[in-house]
């Protein structure tokens, strides 16, 4: 199921006008700062930030097989231990005031960015009429 579904995925979000693709084109570091932007203003919310911490632990798994003696079957699976990496998502003390700053500097570039990119979005509703 997995086979047909992803690629299914990946076609259907391929797909968009030539107009959309030119504006997406043009206003996608639009889009990081409006990520950031929500993001830190949930931190602000919440009076907190999660960090991603990677953690490794070790678990028991079959690595191969044991080989038997000459005209005798092999005796079964071998185990061994391995390290595995995770990550995990820990709440963060933050600095109140340094995050709204941060934020104010986030809506400040946002502005610029969306000037900056009128005209680009402009010419693409020129370019690529609907």
């Amino acid at each position: 199921m997995k086979r047909i579904l992803i690629p299914a995925l990946l076609i259907l979000s391929a797909c968009g006008t030539p107009q959309e693709n030119c504006i997406s084109g043009a206003t996608r570091d639009m889009r990081v700062v409006d990520r950031l932007i929500a993001e830190t203003e949930g931190n602000i919310q919440h009076g907190y930030a999660y960090e991603t911490v990677t953690l490794s632990r070790t678990v028991w798994r079959q690595c191969g097989f044991r080989g038997g003696k000459p005209g005798k079957p092999d005796a079964g699976p071998s185990m061994c231990f391995d390290d595995v990496d995770y990550t995990e998502q820990r709440p963060k003390a933050i600095d109140l005031g340094a995050e709204s700053a941060k934020l104010d500097s986030l809506k400040a570039k946002r502005a610029a960015q969306a000037k900056a990119a009128a005209p680009s979005i402009k010419a693409c509703k020129a370019q690529y009429p609907e």
